[in-house]
């Protein structure tokens, strides 16, 4: 019966649900609530070239949707819906997005095609990355929040049932960053949408996670002595393995787990001047602000959590010439609604007060609560990689760690060792997700360990690293025998 409605949306345009399949060019009569369908076109296999950014290239033949929603007055927000010509594996992938959005991800659009999946992606409810748009436009920050997604996932759904004559059989999420906060703001709000969520890095603690950003820029830019120029990440990133790469027994230039490194800056400040091959006073300060937490000043409460170490290479995100930008767009276009608002004056007491009080759960997605989603079935898989570079790993551990022990049986957390925000690294950081998802919602299958493999250079298909991802709080283990490059040699406890 949860799809029946649609067929009242179906009828108006000729449709009906359970019919046979309609031609692509037929979706555009396709009449939805609060929906204009802008193009309805049969696309051939091959290469395609979005509307925005490079073309994609060997895709499969597919029903390209494009559509319009608009559930408040003030809401424009764009989606697009792929859908097999053939070969559809019965299932539904939407995907998410980055920063402030503002842009749909074809790339990640070709992926889940090429998976046999239909697919869809919001651009939000606004175009380009900048929170600007959100001053004076009060719908449109909820869109952002959290509607456009919502809306685009049922939308999605009735143009798939539409097209094939058949509602999907499972229904995924799958996104990082500013996309694994919206896949746990669904499982939060709207715990009926989707079976299985992926969620990484997510920036679920948005508020706070804003104010990091700007904690670390003070740190470096307030005097301007405290500034690391990026030529000594190298130096930092050198020291931190020296003191922690072997406690996890396994010396391979990746920090298994950097809660368990003890490293103080202060061993590489300089005997007197400044060189390239060591750290001024005031560097060794900034330093070690960048590791630790963001604090309430007057009353010493943890506000956001630092950079664990092994993730000096990437320090130029948060602590380089720019403040970050999420950050910064966030107190002035929510907060302060004052585009000459200037991140200098952030008083880390009252300010962040204020801005907890305007949010109001609104862009964060923090409720542990998940007893809807998992109620139906749901399951959520988290991952984060150690060396994150713009959001904190401790603050996904802390979400998890906020959800009930009775209902973690549906949720995984996996760290990854090594690897920068959402991708890339000198950890094992190639993994599919997807296949684990799959498994574990359609087969019962709990993943005990995701194989995750280290990618020379990023070249497709050459790995000279496979390790197991292990549940948190489990990490892999060297067996103490063959090698260190074989994830057979070590297990997960």
């Amino acid at each position: 019966m949860k799809h029946a409605h649609f067929a009242i949306f179906f009828a108006a345009a000729g449709f009906c649900a359970g019919q046979t399949a309609a031609s692509c060019e037929k979706l555009a009569s396709l009449a939805l609530p609060q929906t204009t369908i802008t193009t309805a076109q049969a696309v051939a296999a091959g290469n395609f070239s979005p509307p925005s950014g490079a073309a994609l290239k060997s895709l499969p033949a597919f029903c390209r949707v494009a559509a319009t929603l608009a559930p408040s007055k003030d809401s424009e927000i764009k989606i697009e819906v792929w859908l097999p010509a053939s070969g559809w594996n019965g299932k539904f992938q939407a995907i998410g997005n980055g920063g402030w959005s503002g842009s749909i991800g074809y790339p990640a659009l070709g992926r889940a095609l090429m998976q046999g999946y239909a697919t869809a992606g919001t651009d939000t409810g606004h175009s380009g990355g900048s929170a600007s748009f959100a001053l004076g436009h009060p719908e449109k920050l909820i869109d952002f929040a959290y509607r456009a997604v919502h809306e685009m996932t049922v939308k999605a759904k009735a143009i798939v049932s539409a097209y094939y004559g058949d509602a999907p059989k499972f229904s995924y999420w799958n996104g990082c960053s500013s996309g694994g906060k919206q896949g746990l703001k669904e499982a939060q709000r709207f715990p009926a949408d989707y079976d299985g969520i992926i969620a990484g890095a997510p920036a679920n603690y948005w508020v706070h996670l804003a104010v990091g950003g700007l904690c670390i820029a003070q740190a470096v830019h307030k005097d301007e002595a405290s500034y690391i120029p990026a030529s000594k990440y190298p130096l930092i990133h050198k020291a931190v393995l020296e003191a922690c790469d072997a406690i996890d027994g396994v010396k391979d230039g990746v920090i298994e787990d950097p809660t368990r490194c003890r490293f103080d800056p202060k061993v590489l400040e300089c005997k007197s001047g400044d060189s390239t091959a060591c750290l001024t006073p005031p560097q060794v300060e900034a330093a070690r602000k960048i590791y630790g937490p963001s604090k309430n000043p007057r009353t010493g409460q943890e506000i956001f959590p630092g950079l664990a170490p092994g993730s000096e290479l990437g320090w130029s995100g948060l602590a380089g010439p720019q403040t970050f930008p999420v950050s910064v767009d966030h107190f002035k276009y929510v907060v302060f609604k004052d585009p000459n608002w200037d991140w200098r004056t952030f008083n880390f007491d009252t300010d962040v007060a204020l801005a907890d009080k305007i949010d109001d759960g609104m862009l964060s997605a923090m409720d542990p609560d998940l007893t809807a989603f998992i109620g139906h079935g749901g399951k959520l898989l988290m991952y984060h990689g150690w060396s994150d570079q713009l959001i904190a790993p401790q603050n996904t551990i802390n979400y998890y760690r906020s959800v009930a022990d009775s209902l973690k049986g549906s949720v995984r957390l996996f760290m990854v060792p090594g690897m920068n925000h959402c991708a890339g690294g000198d950890g094992t950081s190639t993994f599919d997700a997807v296949s684990t998802m799959e498994q574990w919602v359609e087969q019962k299958h709990a993943p005990e360990q995701i194989l995750a493999s280290h990618v020379t250079n990023g070249t497709p298909g050459i790995a000279d690293r496979t390790r197991p991802l292990c549940p948190y709080p489990q990490v892999a283990h060297y067996k103490g025998t063959g090698s260190t490059d074989d994830a057979a040699n070590f297990v997960c406890k």
